[in-house]
Order: C-alpha cells, then sequence, then structure tokens
C-alpha cells in the first residue's frame, strides 16, 4: 500500500508540474477567451475534416450533452457551421467558419510558440528523449490503436523542418523515385532546387515544412509555401515504406490544409503524376479536384502530369 501511495503521489506530482508547464490552470488558455476543453474542440475541427459531433465526443471523451451546448455556442458566436453528409443526410458535419479559422488562429500560433520556446531549452537529444518519454506515455495510459493502422507503441510525431532535414528530403526523394518508379537523377536535382528555394525565401509566417518522426527515425515529409498572397501550394509529400499504412499521408496532407486556413489563404495547388496513386487517393480524399493535364518526358520517364486544386 506504501508502494502504491508513492506512485500515486509521483504522478499527481508530474500533473501538477505539466500543467503549469502548458498554462491550463489560466482562465484562459495561453491569453485566449477559450478554456482547455473548447481549444481542444476547436483544434479537432481545425485539423479534422468530416468529422460528426458523435464522432467528435467519443474521441475526446466527451459528455454528448456537453458537447452539443458547447457547438451550440460556437455556432451562436459564428464560429462553428454544419453542412449535412453527402453520404448520409441523417448526419452533419462540423467545421470552422472564416470567423472559426480566425478565432482559432491566434491560440495556434500561441502554442506553437509556447512548445518552441519549451523545447528551446533543450538540446536536440534532449527533445528527442523528451518526444520518446511522451510517446511511452501515451502508448501505456492509451494503448488502443490509433486510426489508419498506427500501432500505439510507434506513434509518429511531427515538428518543423531543423538543419539536415532539407538534405534528407532530397536524398530519400532521389532514392525512392528511382527505385519505386526508376526516375533518374534529375528528379532528384529538382528536389534539391525546391529545397534550395524554401531555406533562402522561407517565411514562417505563411510556409511550413513538417518532418514526421517515428521513434528516432525520420519517416516522411511535406511542405506548404506560399505561391501568391491567396494561394498555398503543397509540395514533397513523402512518406518512407516503413510508414506506410499508418494514415501518415493523410495526417501530413490535412496539416497543410489547416495551416493554409489559419494563414488566410484561399486556395492551395499542387503538381504530381498519374502513376504515383498513393498520393492522388489522399488528395482526393482531402477535396482536391483535378483541374488539368499534361504528358510530358521528364526524369528518364514518359508521363502524365497533373494539377490539383483544393477550395479553402
Amino acid at each position: 500500500m506504501d508502494e502504491l501511495a508513492t506512485r500515486i503521489g509521483a504522478i499527481r506530482r508530474f500533473n501538477r508540474f505539466y500543467t503549469r508547464q502548458i498554462g491550463v490552470l489560466q482562465e484562459g488558455l495561453l491569453a485566449t477567451p477559450f478554456s482547455l476543453t473548447q481549444s481542444r474542440v476547436l483544434y479537432e475541427l481545425a485539423h479534422r475534416t468530416h468529422v460528426t459531433a458523435s464522432a467528435l465526443g467519443q474521441d475526446l471523451g466527451l459528455d454528448a450533452g456537453y458537447l452539443s451546448r458547447m457547438i451550440r455556442g460556437f455556432e451562436t458566436q459564428g464560429l462553428v457551421g454544419k453542412h449535412r453528409s453527402a453520404e448520409d443526410g441523417r448526419q452533419s458535419h462540423l467545421a470552422l467558419t472564416d470567423a472559426g479559422r480566425a478565432a482559432f488562429a491566434p491560440l495556434d500560433e500561441r502554442s506553437t510558440a509556447d512548445v518552441a520556446t519549451m523545447l528551446a531549452k533543450l538540446d536536440p537529444p534532449a527533445q528527442a528523449r523528451l518526444i520518446r518519454a511522451m510517446a511511452e506515455i501515451e502508448a501505456l495510459l492509451d494503448p488502443r490503436p490509433e486510426p489508419a493502422g498506427t500501432t500505439a507503441a510507434e506513434p509518429y510525431t511531427l515538428r518543423p523542418h531543423r538543419p539536415g532535414d532539407i538534405g534528407w528530403v532530397v536524398h530519400r526523394h532521389g532514392v525512392l523515385y528511382h527505385q519505386e518508379y526508376g526516375w533518374d537523377e534529375r528528379f532528384e536535382a529538382l528536389v534539391a532546387e525546391i529545397g534550395v528555394q524554401f531555406i533562402n525565401n522561407f517565411d514562417p509566417a505563411r510556409e511550413r515544412a513538417w518532418i514526421a518522426e517515428r521513434g528516432d527515425e525520420v519517416v516522411g515529409c511535406v511542405f506548404l509555401v506560399r505561391e501568391t498572397d491567396t494561394v498555398a501550394k503543397l509540395r514533397l509529400l513523402l512518406v518512407e515504406p516503413s510508414a506506410r499504412g499508418l494514415g501518415l499521408g493523410r495526417r501530413l496532407t490535412e496539416e497543410c490544409i489547416a495551416f493554409a486556413r489559419a494563414r488566410g489563404y484561399g486556395k492551395i495547388t499542387l503538381w504530381t503524376n498519374d502513376i504515383l496513386t498513393a498520393a492522388r487517393a489522399i488528395y482526393a480524399r482531402a477535396g482536391f479536384r483535378l483541374v488539368a493535364s499534361e504528358r510530358h518526358h521528364s526524369f528518364g520517364q514518359d508521363l502524365v502530369g497533373e494539377n490539383w486544386e483544393l477550395e479553402l
């Protein structure tokens, strides 16, 4: 019994420590008018598409009546809208309105800045230890399988780019596209050019890169870059073979869409090729539509290039 009491005390001490770290004891989370629960609901709506209230309540463990009252409050404030499901007219999907995305943006920015400040106190090896420890806590307390086949024991994490990542992106694109599609080194050169442009012209307020890690291994990436003031471009989506089937490509694409909306873009464009069937399926499910295609000979192959767009 004494040992159990000691463990309970240690967990409660950690809970007190971490709530101070992330600021949930403040009346409004991160100096915003939203509570922790309201902020979490807004976060889910900003980062998910085609979600119903029942699914949201189940995923967050919220009482249906409590969540319904919260959603009605958001609707009254003009932050959340509903639209009938095309697949099932009995269901309604929730989505943030333009006002909702504008209200969520400061919360998202402050949360990102606070976590970045916390990580800045640690060197890269310590940051990796922290992420592994958090993943282990999550796996022990919630061993349910993640959507799309992700295992709780080895979840992936997303982070911004840092020195060395662009080299990895260029190398892995060159290797994988040669192995899987026979593309020659000219594709690697194109990826290198895109990477150089991203670093030299990087605008953190309007652009972002997401690097996916599984344990200590980088397993994926995607970039969102400014094309015009109103149009963003999705580039360099890649998922390593070892991480395919986990829903990572879908998650990376959703992160791009949520970021673009929060930054006020009206459209996302992308260029791909028709043989990249897995990527094309991800884009289609996310709401992108094919607007143009053209045959071309590039990277040593006869290809059909495609332009896709998503209106935000």
